[in-house]
C-alpha cells in the first residue's frame, strides 16, 4: 500500500471531526489541532479506520507556548503526537493545547501503550497531566523534585538537598572553572 497524503488524512479526520484543524506550522509541516475533548475518539478513528491504520506512535512531546518565537503571547502548553502507519508508510502530527491553568489532556495509552512512557516525561517536564494514565509519575527527576523544568516560566532552584545547582558560568568556591566558563 502507498502512504495517503496529509490533505487525504485531513479529509478523512475532519469528515468525522469537524471540530479538527488542518493548520500549518512555521516550517510548512501539517498537523492536525485537535480539540482536548476529541482527542481520544480521534485517536481511536486514526489507529482502527482501515484506509488510515496509524499503528505506532512514534512520538509524544510538548513545547511550551508562553514566550514562544512567531506565535502570539499565549499560556497553552502544545502537547504534540507523532503517528505512523507501518501497514501503509504514512504519518501525521496531532497537536492538542492543554491551558495551564487546566494542564490535561487524556490519555492515549489505550491505543497506543507506548504512550505510558512518553507521558510520564510530559508530566515531568511540562507538568501535564494524562487522566486514565495509570500510573503518572516522575520519570526524569527525582520524586521530591519541586516545579516542570522545560516550562518557560520555570525558576531553578538555588539547591537541592544542599548541593548547589549551577548554571553556566557558575562554579564552586576554589574549584577550577569549566571549559568555556570566564574567569
Amino acid at each position: 500500500m502507498s502512504a495517503v497524503a496529509n490533505d487525504a488524512i485531513a479529509t478523512a479526520v475532519l469528515a468525522q471531526f469537524p471540530a479538527v484543524q488542518q493548520k500549518h506550522a512555521d516550517n510548512g509541516r501539517a498537523f492536525l489541532l485537535v480539540p482536548k475533548g476529541d482527542l481520544v475518539a480521534v485517536a481511536h478513528f486514526l489507529r482502527t479506520q482501515k484506509s488510515l491504520r496509524f499503528d505506532a506512535l512514534m512520538d509524544l512531546t510538548a513545547y511550551d507556548l508562553l514566550k514562544y518565537p512567531s506565535t502570539p503571547p499565549s499560556d497553552d502548553i502544545a502537547v504534540v503526537y507523532l503517528l505512523f502507519s507501518y501497514q501503509h508508510r504514512h504519518k501525521v502530527t496531532l497537536k492538542v493545547l492543554a491551558p495551564r491553568a487546566e494542564c490535561e489532556v487524556a490519555t492515549v495509552s489505550g491505543e497506543w501503550p507506548a504512550a505510558l512512557y512518553f507521558e510520564r516525561e510530559v508530566f515531568d517536564l511540562f507538568g501535564v497531566r494524562f487522566p486514565g494514565h495509570p500510573s503518572l509519575r516522575r520519570i526524569m527527576t527525582p520524586d521530591d523534585w519541586q516545579g516542570h523544568p522545560l516550562r518557560k516560566d520555570y525558576l531553578y532552584p538555588d539547591s537541592y538537598h544542599g548541593v548547589a545547582h549551577l548554571r553556566d558560568g557558575q562554579h564552586f568556591e576554589g574549584s577550577p572553572p569549566r571549559g568555556g566558563d570566564t574567569p
